[in-house]
C-alpha cells in the first residue's frame, strides 16, 4: 500500500493550530478592555480574546489562554497575537515561567505580525474602475470595459499598458469586479506555476503529475509524495523570484519529504540564494480586500 506524505509551505512560518474542541478557557477572568489607542501603542499587544496579562522585556502581552488534554505548553503567535495552549494541570507560575524564557521569540513574532498587517493594510485593493492591484510584483490597472466579452473569459490584459480590461459596465458593483479579476487572475496564475514546474522539474530531476490551485490563509503551496503539487493562487501577486522559489522548494519535496539537510541542498542546486528569496516571501504582503 502506497504511503500518502504531503509537505507544506506555509505563509508566515508556523501557523497557528485550531485548539481541539476540549480545550476549555481558563477560569481567570479577562483583563479590563483597553481604549484602542493603548492597545496599538508600540509596545503593547492584545489579543481580541485575551483572558491573561504578562509582561514580557517591557512589554505588555494580553494573550488568549486555553486549558486542554495536552502534554506540554504550547505558544503560537498569529494575526491575532499569542496565543498559549496548556495540560490542565500546569500552574500558572509553570506557564509564566515559559513565557518568559520564550520572551525574545515572542516578541519578535507579534512585531513581525503587526508589521505584516501594516504592508497588507498598505496593500489594500479597492475594486473599482482605475484601481491597481499587483501581478507578477508590478502594478497592472483595472479598466472596466463593457463594449468586449473577452471570448467569454471576462478580462484580458493589455500587456504593453499593463491594464487588465474587463467586461463589465461601469456600474458593476464591487463585488462583480472582484469575482472577474480574480477568475482572470486565476487562469493566468495557473500558466505561470505550469510554465514554472515544466521550467524546474528537469533540472531538479523530478516528475510533477499534478497541478491545484489553493485558496488557503496560511499555505504557500504543499507537495504530495506522488507528485501532486498544490500552489497558493495569490503567489501570482508577487515578483516571479517569490513565485520560483515556492515552485523549487515544493519540487524538491518529491526528492526528499522532509526538510533535512539534503532537501536544502537539492534547492540550492538550482537556486543557490535561496535563503535570501525565503526572507522576502516571509516579508512579502498580499493584497487584502479579496474574496
Amino acid at each position: 500500500m502506497q504511503r500518502f506524505v504531503q509537505l507544506a509551505l506555509d505563509l508566515f512560518g508556523d501557523p497557528p493550530r485550531e485548539p481541539p474542541p476540549e480545550l476549555q478557557r481558563a477560569a481567570a477572568p479577562a483583563p479590563p478592555a483597553l481604549p484602542m489607542a493603548e492597545v496599538f501603542q508600540p509596545g503593547t499587544w492584545h489579543h481580541p480574546r485575551a483572558n491573561r496579562l504578562v509582561r514580557l522585556r517591557g512589554c505588555e502581552v494580553g494573550y488568549e489562554f486555553q486549558r486542554g488534554k495536552r502534554r506540554t505548553i504550547g505558544l503560537s503567535v498569529g494575526a491575532e497575537g499569542l496565543s498559549v495552549r496548556a495540560p490542565r494541570w500546569s500552574t500558572f507560575g509553570e506557564i509564566e515561567a515559559v513565557l518568559h524564557e520564550k520572551a525574545a521569540w515572542v516578541i519578535d513574532k507579534l512585531v513581525e505580525a503587526r508589521e505584516r498587517a501594516e504592508r497588507q493594510a498598505r496593500s489594500r485593493v479597492r475594486w473599482a474602475d482605475g484601481a491597481e492591484l499587483p501581478l507578477l510584483g508590478e502594478p497592472v490597472r483595472l479598466q472596466l470595459d463593457p463594449a468586449h466579452g473577452f471570448s467569454g473569459r471576462g478580462a484580458a490584459l493589455d500587456a504593453v499598458t499593463r491594464t487588465l480590461r474587463i467586461g463589465l459596465p461601469h456600474h458593476a458593483s464591487e463585488s462583480q469586479i472582484r469575482d472577474a479579476a480574480q477568475a482572470w487572475l486565476m487562469r493566468h496564475a495557473r500558466s505561470v506555476f505550469t510554465e514554472r514546474l515544466d521550467h524546474f522539474a528537469p533540472q531538479l530531476g523530478v516528475r510533477w503529475t499534478r497541478l491545484s490551485l489553493s485558496n488557503a490563509d496560511t499555505r504557500w503551496g504543499s507537495a504530495s509524495a506522488d507528485g501532486r503539487i498544490r500552489l497558493n493562487w495569490r503567489l501570482v501577486h508577487l515578483s516571479m523570484e517569490m513565485v520560483d522559489y515556492v515552485v523549487v522548494h515544493e519540487l524538491s519535496h518529491l526528492r526528499h519529504m522532509d526538510h533535512s539537510p539534503r532537501f536544502w541542498d537539492v534547492v540550492a542546486s538550482v537556486m543557490p540564494d535561496h535563503a535570501e528569496r525565503r526572507r522576502a516571501l516571509k516579508e512579502s504582503a498580499l493584497p487584502l480586500g479579496e474574496g
